[in-house]
């Protein structure tokens, strides 16, 4: 079996993130075929400025760093908590370095939303659907998530303790792996 590299971005800067948690309980019930790569740079990123990413200049290495690692991952995995109704500062400062670079166009990517409301961040979840359609990634089947009530759903130490989110996060990794085949041939 081909290897399938995932890169997973978590929209969360703490430590103990529950949203990093979920995406360390999805790896964890991934086949020996995935290989996750955890983006952890969303806090060294510099304030998007399309002035400092044009005409031949370099951008900052944080950037082409995030670029790289894009370009190297067969599908993405985004799981974003919900801030006063949006998503995160710092990952829409992400999105927003990629979208004339192009690393999302047409790959294959699932985003989950998971927050302590009972709405599972409804709001964010909306918000980066629409900011990755625009940048033509292509969101595969059974890869929108909205998990409220995390907390309860997945530990501390990333182990999803919910069966109904345990089969929901195996769907999404079938529904990856499809897709990347669907693509590469």
């Amino acid at each position: 079996m081909n290897l399938i590299n995932i890169l997973t971005i978590s929209g969360s800067l703490r430590a103990q993130s529950s949203n990093s948690a979920l995406l360390q309980g999805i790896a964890a019930l991934a086949p020996g075929h995935f290989r996750f790569t955890d983006y952890n740079g969303l806090g060294d990123l510099p304030h998007f400025n399309p002035d400092l990413d044009g005409d031949g200049d370099l951008p900052h290495a944080a950037v082409s760093d995030l670029r790289a690692q894009l370009k190297l991952a067969d599908a993405v995995i985004l799981c974003t908590p919900e801030y006063a109704n949006g998503v995160p500062g710092v990952l829409k400062n992400a999105l927003d370095w990629i979208v004339s670079s192009g690393e999302f166009v047409h790959k294959p990517t699932a985003v989950i939303s998971a927050s302590p409301n009972p709405l599972g961040g409804d709001k964010a979840h909306a918000s980066l659907l629409l900011t990755l359609t625009m940048m033509t990634a292509s969101i595969v089947e059974n890869g929108r998530l909205m998990v409220p009530f995390v907390r309860s759903k997945v530990s501390s130490e990333g182990v999803i303790t919910d069966s109904s989110t345990a089969v929901a996060c195996t769907l999404m990794l079938q529904s990856l792996e499809q897709s990347i085949h669907l693509n590469k041939y």
